[in-house]
């Protein structure tokens, strides 16, 4: 992930009746919205406390949680209520089919349009551990498109560089290109909303990037020479490229099979 994005406001632990922290959570009022946990380590029959909070309070604005699994998959989704206070706050449980996995899980919080938001990151341990299927190059994309993990084409058009390779990230929800730039120049991708949708944001080499123009799923993009990596940031991205190259794969064996058993009968002697 890139340090720009990374550098959001972590989860503050243990804020609650410190008078040091909460000197620092007053910081806290310059952020658009934070959020935060009281630890940052569960067991699977856990409740966990989010607290959060928001420095412009929006009369009838509520704010969005929703809470991402190791495996990418959303575990809930709930609207809080912000007080005249600009403070927030629920619970969650870790207990049920939702949260067996093991690993890192993702409580992001969005407040009014899509770039106003956060996350906190915890970790639930003794549980099942998750298994990840590495993505199979199926899809073949024209010169025109970018190949993104081998399972989608996205069209996109350059000049002033040469893109060297692209992928997803289904973590932050983004499209990440490499590309190779000895002057400056301009990009242009337009993935479809089952690919990615939402796009709110761009960095350049980890940057938060300004020149760039955003026209429903349509990105421009203007770099300067040396540019090495732009990330679309959005707030879908093509779920399970795993899983969806472990479908095809499974689909294939069938058929495999099927060919074989047919094969075996025909080599039957008839009498």
């Amino acid at each position: 992930m890139s340090s720009t994005y990374a550098a959001l406001p972590p989860a503050c632990v243990g804020c609650e009746g410190d008078p040091q922290l909460s000197a620092e959570m007053a910081l806290l009022k310059e952020v658009p919205v934070s959020v935060w946990t009281d630890k940052i380590t569960y067991d699977h029959e856990s409740t966990i406390r989010v607290d959060g909070a928001v420095a412009n309070i929006r009369i009838g604005t509520p704010v969005t949680v929703t809470v991402i699994s190791p495996t990418n998959n959303i575990v809930t989704i709930d609207q809080l209520t912000v007080d005249s206070n600009g403070r927030f706050s629920t619970i969650l449980n870790t207990q049920g089919n939702l949260w067996k996995y093991d690993g890192t899980y993702t409580i992001r919080v969005q407040y009014g349009n899509q770039a106003v938001s956060n996350k906190a990151l915890i970790e639930l341990t003794g549980g099942l551990t998750p298994s990840f299927v590495t993505p199979v190059p199926t899809v073949k994309c024209s010169p025109s498109e970018l190949s993104i993990d081998g399972v989608a084409c996205v069209p996109f058009s350059i000049s002033g560089g040469t893109v060297t390779g692209a992928r997803a990230n289904t973590v932050d929800k983004s499209i990440i290109v490499s590309i190779s730039s000895t002057e400056p120049g301009t990009i242009t991708l337009n993935p479809s909303s089952d690919v990615l949708g939402g796009i709110f944001m761009v960095l350049v080499d980890g940057e938060e990037w300004d020149d760039v123009e955003i026209d429903g799923n349509q990105v421009t993009v203007e770099f300067p020479a040396g540019t090495e990596e732009i990330e679309i940031i959005g707030t879908f991205v093509i779920p399970e490229f795993g899983a969806i190259a472990a479908l095809i794969l499974a689909v294939a064996i069938i058929s495999i099979i099927a060919v074989s058993a047919k094969t075996r009968l025909s080599l039957i002697p008839k009498f």
